[in-house]
């Protein structure tokens, strides 16, 4: 049963088709599986019989289907669900684009000309924009040159040192209270096959999925397009108000980056943390009111700091 207990933990079935672990073929010719029990003690006049036996095996060998990653999440949720580095990606460029052109164009506010600030925002809107996305991109070409780098160097182990990947098996096993001769059985099946020991050793070893080959663009695209959407709307005000009404267009900058800041700040904490239950809706609550002193910080200090250099020049 530990075998079987260790197949599911970490290997689970979406990974078994077409894999064939080795820690099945680890498991010894007088351990029946669960559905060989129930066929075995199933009693004359039982309701489980032979047939029903293999019904439950074709439930299992259809829930063992591998699936691509969007077929899955669908399969779990019915729709489709934005990965964890998509959603992070996401929060960074909004982030960043909430409070950083917001704080400039606060700044700017002070020298009293709408135009002005208008420009300057949208220069620097465009300007972050790219550069976030830019950023985005090179963090995830270097993730996965990283990636290359660790699976030649595990291939070179492998090649070279049986031992020591031995060693490395025994070590992601040890947590789980194995026997050393179960963990030895299943390290020599997996260095039977080296493909699927390089494959272990990625997994549960480094713990370095492979990236996929469309993660640079889709990042950056991701962070550019949250940054451009989050520092736009700032300045929305500036563009609906005369010149010479900037003061105004701050005001209503302000009350409209209150509710965008607060209302950022809680559906970030209702992804991660979920949306129903008393302690999430306070968890998504201070989330947002987080936000809001963020974003008045850099506001406050970015009006501080134009008024007081506009002072110095002045005398």
């Amino acid at each position: 049963m530990s075998f079987a207990f260790l197949k599911n933990v970490l290997f689970p079935r979406s990974q078994q088709a077409g894999k064939g672990w080795a820690v099945a073929a680890a498991r010894p010719n007088n351990q029946s599986t669960d559905n060989e029990k129930i066929a075995t003690t199933s009693r004359p006049g039982s309701t489980i019989s032979s047939s029903t036996t293999l019904d439950l095996e074709a439930q299992q060998c259809d829930s063992c289907r591998p699936r691509l990653p969007g077929q899955e999440a669908k399969a779990k949720h019915g729709r489709f669900k934005p990965s964890p580095r998509m959603i992070s990606d996401a929060i960074i460029g909004l982030s960043d684009g909430l409070t950083v052109p917001f704080a400039l164009t606060a700044g700017l506010s002070s020298l009293g000309n709408a135009r002005l600030v208008v420009l300057g925002g949208l220069a620097e809107l465009i300007a972050g924009a790219i550069s976030m996305g830019l950023g985005g991109f090179i963090g995830a070409k270097s993730e996965a040159a990283s990636y290359k780098a660790t699976v030649a160097s595990t291939k070179k182990l492998i090649e070279t040192s049986p031992c020591q990947t031995s060693s490395l098996v025994h070590t992601v096993f040890k947590p789980y209270g194995l026997s050393a001769m179960s963990t030895s059985t299943i390290s020599n099946n997996l260095h039977e096959s080296p493909p699927e020991l390089l494959d272990f050793l990625m997994r549960f070893h480094h713990q370095m999925p492979e990236p996929e080959t469309s993660r640079p663009f889709v990042s950056a695209a991701t962070i550019a397009a949250g940054y451009f959407i989050g520092g736009f709307i700032p300045l929305l005000p500036y563009l609906c108000v005369q010149t010479d009404e900037v003061l105004l267009a701050l005001y209503v900058s302000i009350g409209v980056m209150a509710v965008a800041l607060f209302a950022f700040g809680w559906a970030k904490t209702g992804v991660v943390s979920g949306w129903r239950g008393r302690k999430n809706v306070i968890a998504c609550v201070i989330g947002g009111v987080q936000m809001i002193v963020v974003g008045s910080a850099a506001a406050g200090a970015a009006v501080g700091l134009v008024r007081a250099i506009d002072r110095g020049q002045d005398v």
